[in-house]
């Protein structure tokens, strides 16, 4: 039994794909702002947009476009005129984004339970205009996230210094805060407003393990992203579980997966690339007692001195000589 001979999975297969990658883009930036929850936060005002849909008529989908893009200007506003740390303004937004979707929700004679599916995600139902919708918006939040890479970097990285350099830091930000709200609610119908910030999270957390540069980790995380996103879909079909729940928990097994090699690699390559050579360094060999066995497996870092390692312990370089360590 193919997945594909089926409408509503080729649909819901494209929605992932595009939702895999666009969130971990955004994803990517937040982590550098340390406001890995945004998501989260920005996804609970969406509750509310919900809300305001069923009670006025509108598309659900549109009135929380609206209202997510709002509470992510919002969080700034609150975050730098309010002088309120990133997290408190996050908590502001979490806890009034989802009492007031229950609330309108109530006021539009539904219940809760009718936000169960944009809360957890309703992928198989997603139709061709959500598709259409889903590939417009996350192509765009792509083409900025990665056409605009070297300045919202900056401005994640360090603000003050971004500012000085010349950079309209207001506009990165708030496009950054955009952005995540455009791709909350482009994913609300594949992982659910409760999950999606950890498909922008997750995806992040497992690149850095594995990479080095800025650019190689938003990529990688973007593929991680994709790579989870399908497999969470198929999964799904073959296994008749929740598509969203299923998505991220392929995304965290990846980052299980990720940690202990990540860590080999950071060993190895300390071993391989000395933060120095040493060459030109003044070698006073001082013998000392040094109970201490070093080895490529011992965690210090190595430092290429000559034709032989060093290995920073203690705050010196110890090197092996005989059946001793000389002090460097």
């Amino acid at each position: 039994m193919s997945i594909l001979q089926y409408d509503f999975m080729v649909r819901a297969l494209l929605a992932a794909m595009f939702t895999g990658v666009a969130a971990p883009a955004v994803g990517t930036y937040l982590v550098q702002r340390r406001l890995a929850l945004m998501g989260d936060g920005i996804g609970h005002i969406a509750v509310t947009g919900v809300g305001l849909g069923l009670l006025t008529g509108q598309s659900p989908v549109l009135t929380a476009v609206v209202v997510a893009i709002f509470g992510a200007v919002l969080i700034e506003l609150v975050r730098e005129v309010g002088k309120a740390s990133g997290d408190v303004a996050l908590a502001l937004i979490f806890y009034g984004g989802i009492a007031g979707g229950v609330m309108v929700t109530g006021l539009a004679g539904g219940s809760a339970q009718m936000l169960h599916s944009y809360l957890f995600g309703s992928i198989t139902t997603v139709s061709a205009q959500d598709v259409w919708t889903v590939v417009g918006l996350a192509g765009v939040v792509i083409f900025l996230a990665v056409g605009f890479a070297p300045q919202l970097f900056a401005v994640c990285q360090d603000e003050e210094f971004a500012k000085a350099s010349g950079l309209k830091v207001r506009a990165y930000t708030l496009m950054t805060s955009v952005m995540a709200a455009v791709t909350v609610t482009v994913a609300m119908r594949t992982v659910g407003l409760l999950l999606v910030s950890a498909l922008m999270v997750v995806p992040v957390a497992s690149a850095q393990q594995l990479a080095r540069g800025f650019k190689v980790t938003i990529f990688l995380a973007m593929t991680i992203g994709l790579a989870a996103a399908v497999g969470g879909v198929v999964t799904s079909f073959y296994a008749d579980v929740a598509p969203g729940a299923s998505i991220v928990l392929i995304a965290l097994a990846g980052f299980v997966a990720a940690w202990p090699v990540g860590g080999l690699v950071r060993r190895r390559r300390r071993l391989r690339q000395p933060f120095q050579s040493g060459d030109d360094l003044p070698h006073t060999a001082v013998p000392e007692d040094h109970v201490h066995e070093h080895s490529e497996d011992c965690g210090h870092q190595a430092v290429r001195h000559g034709d032989h390692i060093d290995y920073v312990h203690g705050g010196h370089r110890h090197a092996m000589h005989g059946d001793h360590y000389d002090e460097h």
